[in-house]
């Protein structure tokens, strides 16, 4: 398990330029080591232990009948989990008597759950690996080490001559660059949204509504309440059994089954609809900072400022509006990624070239 587990770290190695923002690791990393770390914890308690305990009658093998109630389904009956435990019925959901007309609650996910896990695993991952292949190394190789301060002035002058020369050559020629890392956060946001729908899918429309109605089970009056995580990830249910007797005639088996995986489930999936949650809301924010981004450039000085002070301001309102978003954008990044000296004589070096080039503008 904790070799399983360790092989995760990978995804968390540092890397000494960042492309991303950490919003976008938090979906793409974070999310995609949680969702593995549960799918393995939930297979190892699946296939390594036993999933599922029933009680089974005379002359029944309980391996036998503990397989078909796994393979087929259990079930609960929801009007019993208002009803008072000890007295009424022996355990939520569970009543002794009942007939083929009374609402019955049929539980088959438990089987899919790890594979679920490892498919929204792969859905959150794939943001990353369509922007790693947009990306292509580029800020990477336009960087060229100056990301450290330390080098020699001959070296540091050469590399920030070239990378001034690429930015002149290649004024206002990435903006696709721009848009499509812009596009995979929100496809981040896409994803996240359509993994909570899937989910509610998943548990019959029980998961949107799961973590609030947990949240409010404290206020529900003694009389009418009843634990949520129990209604949708059940301890003891119920199962069927039908085999010929000896006279051929067909025998049914009332069978009481115990699902200790679900008390995995259960605190695993409201983690998950928190965690969900807080990321949709964090996506949704960073969507509309990008949408201001791109449709008020006034604010672009202010940002690239911002995030390199070593500039000053009038350097930060040159560049913002001689080039475009793209451009923006990348000088950004770059800020982001180099040595704050460094960036600050790059900066300087640009701005009287492009002055050069075609004279200042006001």
């Amino acid at each position: 398990m904790f070799k399983l587990l360790g092989g995760l770290s990978v995804y968390f190695r540092y890397q000494p330029v960042q492309t991303d923002n950490a919003v976008f690791r938090l979906h793409n990393i974070f999310t995609t080591v949680l969702l593995l770390t549960c799918s393995v914890i939930i297979t190892a308690t699946q296939y390594v232990g036993q999933p599922i305990h029933c009680i089974t009658g005379a002359g029944l093998p309980n391996h036998v009948v503990n397989t078909f109630c796994w393979i087929t389904s259990t079930f609960t009956m929801p009007d019993a989990f208002a009803r008072e435990v000890g007295k009424e019925v022996a355990h939520p959901g569970v009543l002794n008597e009942y007939d083929s007309s009374q609402d019955k609650k049929y539980y088959t996910y438990y089987q899919w759950v790890c594979f679920v896990l490892f498919f929204q695993a792969i859905m959150c991952y794939t943001p990353k690996y369509l922007w790693d292949a947009f990306e292509g190394g580029l800020l990477r190789t336009i960087i060229m080490g100056l990301n450290i301060g330390v080098c020699h002035v001959e070296e540091k002058d050469k590399k920030k001559d070239v990378i001034i020369g690429y930015l002149i050559r290649h004024e206002r020629r990435h903006k696709l660059y721009a848009f499509r890392y812009w596009g995979c956060e929100l496809l981040c946001l896409v994803n996240i949204i359509l993994q909570l729908w899937m989910m509610d899918s998943f548990f019959n429309g029980e998961f949107l509504s799961y973590g609030t109605r947990v949240l409010g089970y404290s206020d529900v009056p003694q009389e009418e309440r009843y634990d949520p995580m129990i209604y949708v990830f059940p301890r003891v249910t119920k199962c069927t059994f039908h085999k010929y007797g000896a006279s051929g005639s067909i025998q049914t088996h009332d069978s009481l089954c115990i699902l200790p995986l679900n008390i995995v489930n259960e605190k695993t999936y409201i983690f998950l609809w928190f965690w969900y949650i807080i990321l949709a809301v964090i996506l949704t924010l960073l969507v509309i900072y990008r949408l201001v981004i791109l449709f008020l450039p006034s604010i672009r000085p202010r940002l690239l400022h911002a995030r390199a002070r070593t500039i000053p301001m009038e350097s930060a309102v040159f560049i913002s509006r001689r080039t475009d978003v793209g451009d923006w954008w990348l000088l950004y990044m770059l800020a982001r990624n180099m040595d704050p000296l460094i960036y600050r004589e790059l900066i300087a070096e640009l701005v009287k070239r492009m002055g050069e080039k075609s004279g200042p503008r006001a």
